[in-house]
């Protein structure tokens, strides 16, 4: 073999070339079909295009405030203080309905501790009984200070109610001014609401004071008449029954009228006939001092009443006219005197005044002063 190479120089290089060939292909199968028989990685060649980007979005300053938010800001300062004062109103009606409460309870109790104790009889002028009416008053009174408080707050409820119209008026004008942002309209929209539902509670308030302070004085009125009838039951020692005035609405309600019957009273026969032929209702003789006539003028003119709600008296002072001008006169004095007594205790009983009318009259039959009542 190193002859042949040697001898022929050509064919040692193309016998070069072939051994460097067979090398490189049985290289290249060993890499293939290695022993690990796992396959190689391909590797792809991405594009080198560079995506197109957009142009920025302009920067536009955002305002830190504007005047509608401004506005809906202060709007809603002002509301909240006026749910504060609601609140604060509402505390204060709850107090003053319980304090008449407790007063009306005491005011019961005091009442009808006194009527029992007239129920079985006592002595006139009971200092009990006197000091027991003393304190009724006293708490009626209180009452009606409570009336006093609630006209205040209805006041007071009213200005905030007129408040809470102008913020929802307000608010309504705010949508309209120019420059606002979507917020300030988001705010303003959920202040209206707060606000009308602040209206409705503060209209609602206001109602039921206004209840209160009807309901209040026409029970405090109806009482004090009540309590007025009981003091004149209290200085004569027994009942004589509830105010006249009571009879006077019940009567006018349609309430049942009770059949006429003797008022007790006898007239004498020194009654004199008006001249339009009317015949007295009662006649009180004061021939002794102290004379107890109330229970009976109560009788007979709670009767009358019933018969006519709107009926109206006359009173009579009638003195005798023997003796004398001096004694006449001195009995006219007299029988004035004992007439206004009578109507001081008809007024007493609940009876209006003005269904009361009073003058003077003599008499040459009458032995002593009397007062006559006629039904007018």
């Amino acid at each position: 073999m190193p002859v042949f190479l040697a001898a022929h120089p050509f064919r040692k290089a193309a016998f070069a070339l072939l051994s460097v060939t067979l090398i490189t292909a049985v290289s290249g199968c060993s890499s293939l079909g290695g022993p690990s028989g796992a396959s190689q990685p391909v590797s792809v060649q991405t594009s080198s295009r560079v995506p197109a980007t957009l142009p920025p979005a302009p920067t536009v300053a955002v305002p830190a405030s504007t005047p509608v938010g401004e506005k809906a800001a202060q709007l809603r300062a002002d509301l909240t203080r006026l749910t504060g004062q609601l609140d604060d109103r509402q505390s204060v009606l709850t107090a003053i309905r319980n304090g008449n409460m407790e007063n009306g309870q005491l005011y019961y109790a005091l009442v009808a501790a006194m009527n029992a104790r007239l129920q079985v009889g006592t002595t006139p002028g009971n200092p009990i009984l006197t000091q027991q009416l003393e304190q009724a008053q006293t708490t009626l009174d209180r009452l009606n200070e409570d009336v006093g408080r609630l006209n205040t707050l209805s006041g007071l409820v009213a200005g905030d109610a007129s408040r809470a119209s102008f913020i929802i008026d307000a608010t309504r004008a705010a949508f309209g001014i120019s420059g606002a942002l979507d917020e300030d309209h988001q705010s303003l929209a959920k202040l209206l609401d707060d606000a009308n539902r602040s209206q409705v509670a503060l209209d609602r308030l206001l109602s039921d004071i206004s209840d209160d302070v009807a309901r209040q004085t026409t029970y405090i009125a109806n009482e004090r008449r009540n309590l007025t009838a009981l003091s004149v039951a209290v200085k004569n020692g027994q009942p004589i029954g509830g105010a006249l005035s009571g009879r006077i609405q019940q009567a006018g309600l349609g309430a049942p009228v009770a059949a006429p019957s003797p008022s007790g009273l006898t007239s004498p026969a020194s009654a004199v006939t008006r001249p339009d032929g009317r015949r007295p209702l009662v006649v009180i003789r004061f021939d002794r001092p102290n004379v107890a006539y109330e229970q009976a003028l109560y009788n007979a003119v709670s009767q009358a009443l019933e018969r006519r709600p709107d009926v109206a008296f006359d009173l009579v002072a009638v003195s005798p006219t023997r003796g004398g001008a001096g004694p006449a006169a001195l009995a006219a004095s007299q029988a004035r005197r004992s007439a206004e007594q009578v109507m001081r205790s008809l007024t007493d009983m609940g009876l209006p005044p003005n269904r009361l009318s009073l003058s003077s009259s003599n008499s040459a039959t009458a032995d002593s002063n009397e007062v006559q009542l006629f039904v007018r």
